[in-house]
């Protein structure tokens, strides 16, 4: 994990390093046939669409970094996304206790960053978890909670009475104590306002609740300890759509965390994450992230070497295809030279253009 972080960020340009850097985090599900795998079990599946909720199989709780990026046709500043490590839930610990370890396992590596934003969802946003910003200084989190979260006004101002001063105020609403938007923002009204909330004990954050219609609709909260002039990215340097509406900038900066959903899918239906056949739960996991150090690498390498910048916007499944026959030819290549130096010339000279049209054609006939 460190690695890979470490290589990350010396993608970032020096005018760009004061930005800040996000760590996404979240699970995901690798359904498998049988329980001869270690640590196979029954789990609950909310994201499943074949009728059932449960199925047979692993968890993996991951970190995914994102770093900025300066395009070198626009200028335009956006980040990019790259999975560290995949860690197999075992019970022995809470999730919650697996991404704390796994994020302060990687920390060292942001001593020198201004600020690192954690991006997670609702199953995340609970002690201990919510407990890592108070171990880092850089470190601050915004997150989805559950809508009935218990949330406080501010505290009031101290009276001069004797007794202990109040730690909160009175119990807010998300239906009737905020003001939302006058226009929609991304498809939501939106309201904001400071809370207190047993979830950050003492500590002041800034709650978000979206709605789809303004006086009645479905509501989500947002929790972020980060305020939108705290967020170390100049205004001048924001798209306009999100610069006339920076009071919301924490809302915009959450959307980033969609990237590690999209890492999900590609690593699963272009890089077989979910097709591995070891049993042990060492070597699954050993497996597992074998196969992200190669998705990772794939990600990076468009940004760290000039041929292959053409592959920064494109889809992942065409860079992988353009990469494999980039290293056929380079076997290709490397097997004709070897064969050329010993033997007959011709001959292997013959079999070796054989080889090459056979597996043009072959693959000509599957796409």
């Amino acid at each position: 994990m460190n690695t890979t972080a470490r290589i990350a960020l010396k993608l970032v340009p020096s005018f760009l390093d004061s930005y800040p850097v996000f760590l996404c985090v979240d699970d995901t599900m690798v359904p498998k046939v049988g329980k001869k795998f270690e640590q196979v079990s029954i789990l609950f599946d909310h994201a499943a669409h074949n009728g059932n909720s449960y199925l047979n199989g692993h968890c993996f709780v991951s970190v995914m970094l994102c770093v900025p990026y300066a395009d070198k046709k626009d200028g335009a500043i956006h980040y990019i996304s790259i999975p560290l490590g995949y860690r197999m839930w075992k019970k022995k610990e809470s999730k919650l206790e697996l991404a704390a370890s796994m994020i302060r396992q990687v920390m060292p590596e942001f001593i020198q960053k201004r600020q690192v934003i954690i991006l997670c969802d609702s199953w995340y946003m609970k002690k201990p978890f919510t407990g890592l910003v108070d171990e880092y200084k850089n470190l601050d989190l915004i997150g989805n909670v559950r809508s009935d979260s218990v949330l406080y006004d501010l505290p009031p101002a101290p009276t001069g009475k004797r007794g202990r001063p109040a730690t909160h105020g009175k119990r807010l609403s998300i239906d009737s104590d905020f003001t939302f938007s006058d226009e929609k923002v991304n498809g939501y009204y939106i309201g904001k306002r400071k809370v207190r909330t047993t979830v950050f004990g003492k500590r002041t954050v800034t709650a978000y609740v979206t709605s789809t219609e303004k006086e009645k609709g479905t509501r989500r909260l947002f929790l972020s300890t980060v305020s939108e002039e705290s967020v170390s990215i100049p205004k001048e340097n924001l798209p306009d759509s999100i610069e006339k509406h920076f009071d919301l900038l924490p809302m915009f900066l959450y959307q980033i965390r969609w990237n590690i959903e999209i890492g999900y899918y590609e690593q699963k239906t272009f890089w077989s994450l979910c097709h591995y056949m070891v049993r042990s739960s060492k070597g699954i996991e050993m497996m597992v992230n074998l196969i992200n150090i190669s998705y990772s690498a794939m990600k990076i390498l468009p940004y760290k070497y000039t041929e292959f910048s053409e592959y920064q916007n494109q889809s992942v499944q065409d860079f992988r295809f353009a990469l494999g026959k980039r290293i056929r030819e380079d076997v290709f290549v490397w097997t004709f030279e070897k064969k050329l130096e010993k033997a007959e010339k011709s001959e292997e000279l013959l079999k070796a253009l054989d080889s090459l049209i056979f597996n043009q054609k072959h693959q000509s006939q599957n796409l």
